[in-house]
């Protein structure tokens, strides 16, 4: 806390005892930071005299200067200690009476002039004659007569965020016409050169770097001059303008002053400044620490220059700037040219080594005891992207959604770690998610990324805060930002907290803020609404503090990396963020390759990849890094020559690992350990959906305690917070608790499965993990180990029997992809053939996963329990769009005699038939290319469009785009061959997408219905789309309703729709056809023989074109229902038009 006393006590001896140089240098800082305007700066030394300019009091411009320093604090004080930190070092006599030589580049602070305006005008060399740039110039200046007088307004942006063009004043132009040697010029190159003509006139008429406008002899004011590097004009116009910079100039002192006094010059001329230097607060007024930024003392078309900035030098101008800072070098002075700049404490510096050597000594070992250089797999990431819902309910469905990306795009788009925090564009990246599945490896990359920085890599970033949410007590509300970064995140503690948190203010964009395990964050619901905004208060929650910090009010300008489950809290905040990030599973290869790091020997490591490949389930569950390390610590505890086999369910791997990690602890201590308070306390943390150990129930034993810790059960946080530490191990007690438990009957364990049609509170992948344990601990043959009380309970018999009869009466084809999905995998951790088939009789002919992201595991439970359709002579359609399934998954379950025709995105589709091909397998190559559809196929996004003519393409070549020989059907493909419905549903006008649509639609000789709804189309649509008309013999419905077809178009489609012999029904409501448009409809309509249905209604015909129609009507026998209302056609002909023919409906 500052007081506005003690602020001007430190201004006022800058001002007194600077040197010149650092006293421009330090306003300039000032100017930078956006302490205050550039109106306001240039109020500050209004100019009366042409040549000296006022005489500036020293304690005036303190105080003046002091003001917008203190309601700006945390973006000036670094700069005001830098500028009192160089006082203290000795500086070069010199002699008062010699004038400032302002640094070359400060030039590049002063507006141009009006006449380089011209010269660097982008579109100049566009015109063809001077005669047609005056004329442009006109156009533009007749709208700005009513502006300020003669000056050149800088750019402005649009609503759209983009530069807008300088616009000359009417003033200017007038002043433009009267120069004959401008006018005289007979092409722009001659235009140009009397520009720069102009130019070295005022080069060689300058006397002094500016000079202000003053009034000659006859009263008039002169023009004004600068001088001009012409070496420096073509930077100066890419930089972009800077707000001016006076000239200061210190002289002798005067009438015996004691202070000195200094003597700006403004480079600005022209009118008065509407500002009005606010008076100083009271005495003892203390600005708020926690204003990071402040709005601008005044607004003005140069604030908005001021904030248009080239791209940056490594260091910025201002400690507290989050933006680009300006391309400006400081004065030579010792302290600006030797030192980084902002200066880091050295105490600050200290204690960030120290967070290095900290992250590096915790962040070394991995999980398991495994090293990190050693045991890392560096998966790849994908990066994501959101959309905004196109089609038909466009304008009700605004809201972004994330983009489900096909196998082979999910391979286009991966990227490594060196990329999380790369800028793809011309957009930092503050705000990154990470999204995974539990297991995947969330924490080991965040903590792999905080070791990288520890050892000289993120160089961007001078401070790392890792919070493990897992440890955070969401319920409390004492909580500050300082205590959140420097007391619950996982750095070392610190002496000088409060140096360290104040630079951590000053630089926020020098700070990264990780928020891993963000699941256990809680609901956000109202999480925008109810955020932190002060970094003083310490009232909040750690669910308002990040709220502070994710909508930036809080530290604006820190990078924020959230680490999330895909199905979890941060999902309705997707939206939202600048960066989304998906973490990859194990590939086939880096199985083999952690797995050959888990073992020394190669004979070892040949055994367990044998095991592995042979347990095909296993080798599935292994894409999964954490299940992987559980499946080796399985193998090193075996003898490598047994023949033991490994488990075939999940629930089996959590049990034998967990087994063998107590049998360890047994061996050790000589006794056994009774979990059975372990498994209560893990179903208390599962209904608050949390990993963190009930406050009320940490009073347990030590030796328990220690015992959930060395069987890798729970985790610890600085000594002082436990909890579980994962996910899997957690649930797998829970569901023990449940199934074990005489507490919980059956009812209770019903509602924690996927049989429960009762609407409950999400809790994501915590609910589908413990159902699969509920159901595979029901039917597992053997009995838990080290239950205790537990094993006692011997009624699993009733719970088993409940859960079969909610069994019996599912309905799996009301399930939703993903319930369905979790069902399947519920039914397979039983083991029991009866309930897979069970499961298999009821299952509905029409088979979607679509929008479920399938996994490696969850295609092989889909495959083994589909196999059991055979005996039940079942068949099935399959859909797997939006799913990602794995090209393998995809060509496992293809391979599925049920399964008679299957739809997956394109690109997958066609890299199945290349990988079929490529193995010579020409019998499933022959089957894949039979069983794949896509009716109705719908064209959202251009993409899709470009995939169906690649399936086009290869119809007509007959062979695929990477071989060369031609493919075993002679007829190509036949799903283009047999498409019937295609739905165009962009929802707007995408000429490129038409376009393609047009070249399409010839080769689907079996269409039948064409969806054209709602895409504003236009009359040249419509006459594109008659060209082709003639080609779709199959065509019976066609809708081109709700869009802007006219006269023009309608008349180009009447010609075709003649031809159109198998045309049934035919949607034009919601155009704009008038009665020429309906007289060429009307023309035509006894010519369709086959039109059964016509729609025209809302259309701006008048009772003309309706009597039209309704007179073609009667020469159409076979035209069942004429609908043609609208509000241009009386009510009364419309019920005469009926009454004589029955077949025109009413509205």
């Amino acid at each position: 806390m500052a007081s506005f006393q003690e602020v001007l006590r430190e201004v006022r001896k800058v001002v007194q005892e600077a040197h010149p140089d650092l006293l421009t240098a330090f306003l300039t800082e000032l100017l930078e930071a956006e302490v205050f305007s550039a109106e306001y700066y240039q109020s500050l030394f209004q100019c009366t005299d042409p040549d000296l300019g006022v005489r500036t009091d020293v304690e005036d411009l303190a105080r003046k200067l002091a003001l917008p320093v203190w309601q700006t604090w945390d973006n000036s004080k670094e700069i005001l200690y830098s500028a009192l930190g160089s006082l203290e070092d000795p500086q070069d006599d010199f002699v008062e009476s010699e004038p400032l030589t302002p640094d070359p580049q400060l030039l590049d602070l002063v507006p141009v002039s009006w006449f380089e305006e011209l010269l660097f005008r982008p579109d100049l060399p566009e015109f063809e004659t001077p005669d047609a740039y005056f004329e442009s110039l006109k156009e533009e200046c007749d709208a700005l007569d009513a502006e300020a007088e003669c000056q050149v307004p800088l750019k402005e942006e649009n609503e759209d965020g983009k530069r807008t063009k300088r616009k000359l004043s009417a003033s200017l132009f007038e002043e433009l016409l009267s120069r004959p040697d401008l006018l005289e010029c007979d092409s722009i190159d001659a235009l140009i050169e009397s520009l720069k003509d102009e130019f070295e006139t005022l080069d060689a008429e300058a006397e002094c770097p500016i000079l202000v406008k003053e009034e000659n002899e006859n009263g008039k004011k002169p023009k004004r001059k600068r001088p001009v590097e012409r070496s420096s004009r073509k930077r100066r116009r890419l930089n972009q303008k800077k707000p001016a910079t006076p000239t200061l100039q210190l002289i002798q002192p005067i009438n015996g002053l004691v202070r000195p006094t200094y003597v700006l010059v403004s480079p600005q001329s022209g009118g008065p400044l509407y500002q009005i230097v606010p008076l100083s607060p009271a005495v003892g007024a203390v600005a708020p620490v926690e204003l990071s930024r402040t709005t601008q003392i005044m607004s003005s078309l140069s604030d908005t220059a001021s904030k248009i900035q080239p791209p940056s030098p490594p260091t910025p101008v201002s400690p507290s700037k989050d933006k680009t800072p300006q391309d400006y070098s400081p004065p030579s002075t010792p302290l600006r040219t030797q030192e980084p700049r902002p200066e880091i404490p050295k105490r600050v510096e200290d204690y960030i080594q120290k967070l290095k050597s900290h992250l590096k000594d915790t962040y070394s070992v991995m999980e398991g005891g495994k090293k990190m250089d050693s045991h890392y797999i560096d998966t790849r990431l994908v990066q994501r992207k959101l959309v905004i819902q196109t089609g038909k309910n466009a304008n009700k469905c605004l809201e972004k959604e994330l983009v489900v990306l096909s196998d082979s795009e999910r391979r286009k788009a991966m990227v490594d770690r060196s990329h999380v925090f790369q800028n793809c564009g011309p957009k930092p990246k503050p705000l990154i998610t990470v999204l995974g599945k539990t297991g995947l490896g969330k924490s080991t990359l965040i903590q792999r990324l905080a070791l990288d920085w520890s050892t000289g890599g993120l160089a961007q970033f001078q401070f790392v805060f890792l919070l493990n949410c897992k440890v955070l007590d969401v319920t409390k509300s004492n909580y500050d930002l300082k205590t959140l970064l420097f007391g619950l995140s996982s750095a070392p503690d610190c002496k000088d907290s409060e140096a360290a948190f104040k630079y951590v203010l000053a630089n926020p964009n020098k700070v990264l803020i990780i928020f891993d395990s963000f699941d256990d964050i809680g609901e956000l619901e109202g999480l925008l609404q109810s955020s932190a905004t002060s970094v003083t208060d310490n009232s909040y929650t750690v669910r308002q503090l990040f709220s502070g910090l994710f909508q930036k009010k809080i530290l604006s300008g820190c990078t924020l990396l959230v680490a999330t489950r895909p199905k979890d809290a941060l999902n309705h905040l997707l939206r939202k963020v600048d960066s989304i990030l998906e973490i990859c599973c194990f590939s086939p290869k880096d199985i083999q390759f952690y797995v050959s790091k888990c073992f020394v020997e190669a004979s070892k490591q040949e055994s367990a990849l044998r095991k592995i490949q042979n347990q095909q389930y296993i080798f599935n569950l292994c894409s999964n890094p954490l299940l992987c390390r559980f499946t080796c610590f399985l193998l090193e505890q075996d003898n490598p020559e047994d023949d033991d086999t490994l488990p075939s369910t999940l629930t089996d791997l959590c049990q034998r690992v967990l087994d063998h990690h107590l049998e360890l602890r047994d061996k050790v201590q000589g006794s056994k350990q009774d979990i059975s308070q372990l498994c209560n306390m893990a179903w208390d943390s599962f209904k608050t959906c949390s990993s963190l150990l009930n406050q009320d129930q940490t009073e347990i034993s030590k030796q328990l305690m220690d015992c959930g810790l060395n069987c890798e059960i729970l985790a610890s946080h600085k000594a002082q917070v436990t909890y579980f530490s994962s996910l899997f191990m957690q649930n797998f007690l829970a569901a023990m608790f449940l199934v074990q438990s005489k507490d919980i009957n059956e009812r209770t364990l019903v509602a924690q499965t996927i049989l429960n049609h009762r609407k409950k509170k999400v809790c994501g992948e915590w609910q589908d993990i413990l159902q699969r344990f509920i159901l595979g601990l029901l039917y597992q043959k053997a009995t838990p180990h080290y239950c205790g009380a537990l094993q006692s309970f011997n009624d699993a018999q009733a719970k088993r029997k409940t859960l079969e009869t909610q069994l019996e009466n599912l309905k799996p084809g009301e399930l939703t992809p993903g319930r369905l999905l979790e069902l399947f995998h519920c039914v397979y951790e039983t083991s029991k053939v009866r309930l897979a088939k069970h499961l298999v009789k009821k299952l509905p002919e029409n088979l979607s996963f679509c929008g479920a992201q399938l996994t490696p595991v969850d295609v092989y439970v889909v495959w083994h329990l589909l196999q059991h359709a055979k005996g039940l002579k079942r068949t099935f359609s399959v859909d797997l769009r939006d799913t990602c399934v794995p090209l393998s998954g995809l060509k496992e379950l293809v391979a599925l005699s049920c399964i008679t025709s299957f739809r997956a995105p394109t690109l997958d589709t066609i890299d199945l038939w290349e990988d079929l091909h490529h193995n010579s397998d020409e019998v499933s190559l022959k089957n894949a290319l039979d069983k794949f559809t896509m009716d109705p196929f719908k064209a959202s996004q251009l993409s899709h469009l470009d995939n169906l003519g690649l399936l086009v393409q290869i119809h007509r070549e007959k062979k695929l785009p990477m071989r060369e020989s031609e493919l075993t059907l002679e007829d190509g493909i036949p799903a283009v061959r047999h498409l019937k419905k295609l739905e165009y549903e962009f929802g707007r006008n995408e000429p490129e997408a038409f376009l393609k649509l047009i070249e399409i639609l010839p080769a689907l000789e079996s269409l039948q219905h064409l969806d054209l709804e709602n895409n504003i189309l236009r009359d040249s649509e419509a006459e594109k789309l008659a060209g082709v008309l003639n080609s779709l013999s199959s065509l019976r419905i066609l809708n081109l309703s709700q869009n802007r077809i006219g006269d023009a178009g309608m008349e180009k489609l009447a010609q075709s729709l003649a031809a159109a012999s198998s045309l049934q029904k035919l949607s034009l409501y919601g155009n704009e056809i008038a009665d020429s448009g309906a007289e060429n409809l009307a023309s035509v309509l006894p010519a369709m023989k086959s039109l059964l249905n016509l729609d025209v209604k809302y259309n701006q015909f008048t009772d003309i074109g309706a009597k039209k129609l309704s007179m073609a009507l009667k020469n159409s026998p076979s035209l069942k229902s004429l609908q043609m209302w609208n509000n241009s056609i009386p009510l009364g002909v419309l019920d005469h038009l009926r009454i004589q023919d029955n077949r025109i409906t009413a509205p």
